[in-house]
């Protein structure tokens, strides 16, 4: 199943410029700019400043993904306490 990508403009620096993204990373962008308690312009100006290279398209693709990883990651138990709760025996009633 493709994704279908969505064309937006934005402003940038007062230039009006098209950034195509797949639907699910606009959303993850939205996401992130809620939980920021910020608004999609101001996110993606953000992006746009700290990129060193490459398309606004690929660096949006980059920090959505960087952001839902880190969060992934954090949620995630460390290999000790994985198997920590593997390795207690189940109480028996």
């Amino acid at each position: 199943m493709k994704s279908a990508i969505v064309k937006r403009s934005v402003v940038l620096e007062g230039h009006k410029t098209s950034v195509s993204l797949e639907n699910e990373f606009w959303e993850g962008l939205r996401e992130i700019a809620e939980q920021q308690k910020s608004n999609l312009s101001s996110l993606v100006r953000q992006i746009d400043r700290d990129r060193h290279k490459g398309n606004l398209s690929s660096a949006i693709r980059v920090f959505v993904l960087s952001h839902f990883h880190a969060r992934a990651h954090a949620a995630a138990p460390t290999p000790q306490e994985h198997r920590a709760v593997w390795a207690e025996p189940a109480a028996v009633s």
